[in-house]
């Protein structure tokens, strides 16, 4: 996933064996470690117990004082990072699909097999992190959906760029239908609903504050709605997929500094914004407040649906910034997380574990949301430490070469 691109023509004519490898894209490692904090930031809100204990639809940030800070954070959390860095994540993995692809032909070796070993692995690793620390896990996700990929990557980019808007258009239909019979009929859920909810958020609590074996039962309780979840963003996983494939043929990330493409991600920051950061603030009046609880699958599928627009703003807004001398020291920051953002990933999910879990802690539903994000923002800032000292001695992070491992099975590790 995070491979170097070819380097040019000539490449396609030296013996693979003596081939240099390529540099890597600085700018799309140090995007991949700027999506990392995002999720990180998305996640915790699950592993924490916030999204569970609030009230939803203006009740606000859970928490033991659920303070004016909590809620603030809380609401920009849910306006500018949830479901936005899902996509950006997504965007990069079609991308590196690309590379993976340079690499097989670089080394002379048949694409299909080794990137299926590829998702294999993923998947292993993914289903082993939903039951043992996160249900959350997007590998497997990635790991299903990136069979799509591996079926159409002989599609012409164009043809492929067509299919990613008819998969966004058909789920935002789909999204549209359902936000708007939930906003035109009344559920009568009441009190009884109200009831059941809090009992369900008790029943949770106990679990992730009881021993390991509860916690593992809760994870694979949490399956049922990770898989309407699956369900639900699938499509826009897939479109976010086609579209990171199209850049990746085009190499649209691997060369940002000229007028041409400056001019482009220009506009694509600008309509971004415009269009994404209205969907997000709705989404948080809708989920954190002030918007009644009626609205609340309403705003939040308007939020989804201008989702990517924000995703795009994110990701071209730092692509010109890279350009910048201040911004090249950014994504010089920012890339050796990108580089093992895997292991990073896995790890962030084994901290969040063993704060808020019955694996250390136990503090799920005890922290307030401003706190929380606080120390998530911390520990990502000790990430990227450790990362760029990792990366100045090793070419892969841990949790990387064991999946290298996995799809070079049986072949000899390239030379360079």
């Amino acid at each position: 996933m995070k491979r170097p691109e070819a380097i040019g023509p000539a490449a396609a004519i030296e013996p693979a064996a003596v081939r240099p490898r390529p540099h890597r894209i600085v700018e799309v490692d140090a995007l991949r470690g700027f999506a990392l904090c995002g999720i990180f930031l998305a996640n915790v809100l699950v592993m924490s117990g916030l999204d569970a204990l609030s009230g939803g639809g203006g009740g606000g940030s859970a928490g033991p004082t659920a303070s004016g800070l909590d809620q603030v954070a809380h609401w920009l959390v849910m306006a500018l990072v949830q479901t936005k860095f899902y996509l950006l994540f997504s965007f990069l993995f079609g991308y590196s699909f690309t590379l993976q692809m340079d690499a097989a032909e670089r080394d002379g070796a048949p694409f299909a097999p080794r990137m299926l070993r590829r998702l294999l692995g993923l998947f292993v690793l993914g289903a082993l992190h939903a039951v043992l620390l996160y249900p959350g896990d997007i590998l497997t996700t990635y790991a299903l959906l990136g069979l799509i990929l591996l079926a159409a990557r002989a599609v012409d980019p164009a043809r492929m760029w067509r299919a990613a808007l008819r998969v966004y258009g058909v789920v935002a239909g789909l999204y549209l239908l359902l936000g708007a019979a939930v906003a035109l009929v009344d559920t009568g859920e009441g009190d009884e609903g109200l009831a059941a909810s809090a009992a369900s958020a008790a029943e949770l609590t106990a679990a992730y504050r009881g021993g390991p074996a509860d916690v593992v039962r809760a994870n694979m309780g949490a399956w049922s709605d990770i898989l309407v979840g699956l369900l639900m963003m699938g499509g826009m996983v897939v479109a976010a997929f086609l579209a990171g494939f199209v850049a990746g043929r085009r190499r649209l990330l691997a060369d940002t500094g000229t007028p041409e493409r400056t001019a482009r991600l220009r506009r694509i920051c600008l309509w971004g914004l415009a269009v994404g950061l209205p969907g997000g603030v709705l989404m948080a009046a809708g989920t954190v407040g002030p918007l009644g609880a009626r609205w609340e699958i309403p705003a939040f599928i308007l939020g989804m649906l201008t989702a990517p627009a924000l995703s795009a703003a994110y990701a071209s807004g730092l692509l010109l910034w890279f350009t910048t001398p201040r911004g090249a020291r950014l994504a010089a920051r920012l890339a050796p997380a990108g580089r093992m953002a895997l292991t990073n990933y896995l790890a962030q999910s084994l901290v969040m574990a063993l704060v808020f879990t019955g694996y250390g802690a136990a503090l799920y539903g005890r922290v307030g949301a401003a706190a929380v994000l606080g120390g998530t923002l911390l520990f990502y800032g000790f990430q990227l430490a450790a990362s760029a000292w990792l990366m100045s001695r090793h070419r892969f992070g841990p949790v990387e070469r064991l999946l290298r491992a996995v799809t070079l099975w049986g072949r000899p590790a390239p030379r360079g």
